[in-house]
């Protein structure tokens, strides 16, 4: 038995007894061809596959602008990704014959049409009648044709009840509170909240989803998560590497559109939020939207930006800055690295900071959580004073681990730092640890919205960032420079000190 069937098996029980695991389903991908497609959408749709953990009658359209034999794409590129046996190659080849293409513009309404009458010609029943199904629309195409598509599928592939229509919406939703509100308000002329899945594809990261269960199942903790003994939060995201090629993408929006305000946000909604009512989608939503309400909008002085620059001493790729990306202008402005402090202004966290500091080429490729404790009052060990910290690693390797100091065994009285850890590659041995995108999709076609953004949260975050990221390019502020593979930016390690109250000192002298 695989590592995957060992933790599958009773939730594949559970998904097939669902309702909507016996209704056949299409699945509409639009941008077949293109990057998202062929590294995540394909990939993970087989595996869901494989484990039969799709809808027993499923099949798969791709829709882009690219003339493109589907069958032929499929087999020669994605099957590099999924890595198979030998025996798993019959699926394969099973899977691919699940797969269809139809070639058209995305305010093409024929072609629409078109797709419509795809999907009834290949759900057929056992009689040979034409059936309708459950509809999922996944736009992996760019943000400013999600206005057409919508139109489009709205006005011309919607699923006739009781069947089900989900459209789902790939970040970036918006550059700023005015251009997600349109993007909102486009979307939904055609197509209820409860049909609209907004991915953020950090929810679906094992850890992020282990948040709500390590906060609210555990008595240890709840007496504690308040500005009663926390001192400050960090919530870090590092990367090891450069733009690697995405800088027209990049360059647009920046570090703070891109990972700040979406993925990393949703982090700290979800450490900070009240307990829900229930484990229902709605109610865990209704808690990170009050969250969010309750953060005071971003001033400049709480931010430091920072710009990679090349490292002469570095390796091939360290030798390259950001401007040197085919793509960026030699004066661009835009920040590949940003520190921002946030408040929250509610009884629980009032006067905690919440830092959140993400960058690409850095020192190692790491995302966490890092909740600093107080100092003991009246401490008597007078040589050490480090706070104990709760840490969380969301990637690579999952654990959470707690820092406390005990005493080292012998004859001396000596006290060190030592750690409670759960590393989870060493408690969960054998056991698969889903990608984000599988548990995603199966929340997608299950109809589960727990793990997917409500428009009040898109607004309510983009309330929090526009002003700051308005500033930023009116005043043009240039950020700093640091060499590719850097640790950090003196600057912003100044800022989280104090602002930030967090402490980077293991030990410190009395």
């Amino acid at each position: 038995m695989s590592k995957r069937d060992l933790n599958f098996e009773a939730y594949r029980k559970s998904i097939q007894s669902l309702e909507n695991f016996k209704k056949p389903t299409a699945v509409v991908i639009f941008g077949a061809s293109g990057d998202l497609a062929k590294k995540e959408i394909y990939p993970n749709l087989f595996w869901l596959y494989k484990d039969s953990l799709l809808p027993e009658n499923t099949i798969i359209i791709g829709y882009g602008r690219t003339n493109l034999d589907i069958k032929k794409y499929l087999k020669e590129t994605i099957i590099q990704k999924v890595n198979l046996d030998n025996d798993d190659l019959k699926i394969y080849d099973e899977f691919i014959e699940k797969n269809h293409y139809i070639t058209g513009n995305y305010n093409e309404e024929p072609k629409f049409k078109e797709l419509d009458s795809k999907i009834n010609e290949l759900m057929v029943d056992p009689n040979q009648n034409i059936q309708d199904c459950n509809r999922v629309f996944y736009l992996a195409v760019p943000p400013k044709v999600y206005p057409n598509i919508s139109e489009m599928v709205g006005k011309n592939c919607r699923a006739k009840e009781p069947f089900l229509t989900h459209l789902v919406a790939e970040k970036p939703f918006g550059k700023d509170l005015e251009t997600s509100n349109e993007l909102s308000k486009s979307i939904s002329r055609y197509f209820k909240e409860e049909e609209i899945f907004r991915i953020d594809h950090y929810l679906g990261k094992e850890m992020v989803q282990s948040l709500i269960a390590l906060r609210f199942a555990n008595q240890i903790f709840r007496r504690v998560w308040n500005r009663d003994s926390i001192e400050s939060v960090f919530i870090n995201f590092k990367e090891n590497f450069g733009t690697k090629g995405r800088a027209g993408y990049f360059d647009e929006y920046g570090i703070i559109r891109d990972v700040i305000q979406n993925h990393l946000l949703q982090v700290l909604t979800l450490i900070a939020m009240e307990q829900p009512l229930s484990e229902s989608a709605d109610d865990i939503r209704d808690e990170k939207v009050k969250v969010l309400k309750s953060i005071k909008a971003i001033k400049l002085d709480d931010v430091v930006l920072g710009q990679y620059a090349k490292n002469e001493n570095g390796t091939p790729e360290q030798q390259k800055g950001y401007i040197d990306d085919e793509g960026v202008d030699k004066d661009s402005l835009t920040a590949t690295y940003a520190i921002i402090i946030l408040h929250i202004n509610n009884e629980r966290w009032d006067g905690v900071p919440f830092i959140i500091s993400a960058g690409k080429a850095l020192d190692e490729t790491i995302s966490e959580v890092r909740i600093q404790f107080n100092q003991v009052p009246a401490n008597i060990f007078k040589n050490y004073c480090r706070r104990n910290e709760l840490v969380i690693r969301i990637q690579p390797n999952e654990a959470v681990y707690l820092t406390m100091l005990t005493k080292r065994p012998g004859m001396d009285f000596v006290v060190e730092e030592t750690d409670l850890d759960l590393t989870y590659a060493e408690k969960y041995k054998g056991l698969y640890v889903p990608k984000a995108y599988e548990r995603l999709f199966m929340n997608i076609i299950y109809g589960s919205q727990i793990s997917f953004v409500r428009s009040d949260e898109l607004t309510e975050a983009w309330r929090i960032f526009t002003p700051v990221l308005h500033e930023i390019e009116e005043k043009k502020i240039k950020p700093i420079y640091y060499q590719f593979g850097s640790n950090s930016i003196p600057e912003a390690e100044n800022l989280i000190m104090t602002k930030g109250k967090y402490s980077f000192e293991r030990f410190c002298r009395l």
